[in-house]
């Protein structure tokens, strides 16, 4: 079990673990590929329950063809379907990206909005994506949490939460304005790379002398 720890302490573990973060990576980057705010959009709508990788082999074409709401509305939902089929969940992910595009040209003038009531209201798109476009696109100061972010972030000890709201929020109080730009960034990736849901790699961790977490993967 993780020791709780009160808020301020939790605000100083985190400006340990992100000096670390940055120190490793100055200028972190999402792994979604995209050309503008509304093809980051529609990148980070697909990439439910699917990888980077694979939605990024998938958009590769895709963007090339419809790069705006108008193009990506006008390629129709069964078309959309055929350049995203090996996307998971492809179907129901195209018929929302269609009903987006078109939210956008008639509502928003084909421009992808940048606030949050506006974006959440788009077919298909949540908090969370709506985070990860206001971060990414619009260098707004949210944090995303994906199931890595809420993994590591539990881990750690620096949010505990139940759900990702509640852990956004937390981390909201705790990250320090001068990391909020890039701390969506640096959780996913060490995430996905060093404190992995099933085998977390505790003995190569930067931060394993400051994680909470009770049941750290021996070093090989």
């Amino acid at each position: 079990m993780i020791r709780p720890l009160s808020r301020q302490k939790r605000r100083a573990l985190a400006e340990r673990v992100f000096e670390r973060l940055a120190a490793a990576n100055p200028e972190p980057k999402g792994e979604l590929e995209s050309i503008n705010p509304f093809t980051l959009l529609v990148a980070v709508v697909l990439s439910a329950q699917a990888t980077d990788a694979g939605v990024n082999r998938a958009t590769k074409t895709l963007f090339a063809i419809a790069d705006t709401p108008q193009k990506m509305a006008a390629l129709g939902e069964e078309r959309l379907a055929g350049l995203i089929k090996t996307i998971g969940l492809y179907r129901s992910k195209a018929r929302h990206v269609i009903a987006l595009s078109q939210a956008i040209v008639e509502q928003h003038d084909g421009q992808t909005p940048r606030e949050r009531a506006a974006l959440e209201a788009l077919p298909g798109v949540g908090r969370k994506t709506a985070n990860v476009v206001l971060n990414t696109a619009f260098g707004e100061p949210t944090l995303a949490v994906d199931t890595h972010v809420f993994r590591v972030a539990n881990r750690l000890g620096i949010a505990p939460g139940e759900t990702p709201r509640a852990v956004e929020d937390e981390l909201m109080q705790v990250v320090l304005d001068r990391f909020l730009r890039r701390a969506h960034h640096w959780l996913i990736l060490h995430g996905r790379y060093v404190c992995k849901a099933r085998r977390p790699s505790c003995g190569a961790c930067i931060l394993n002398d400051l994680c909470q977490y009770d049941h750290k993967t021996p070093a090989d």
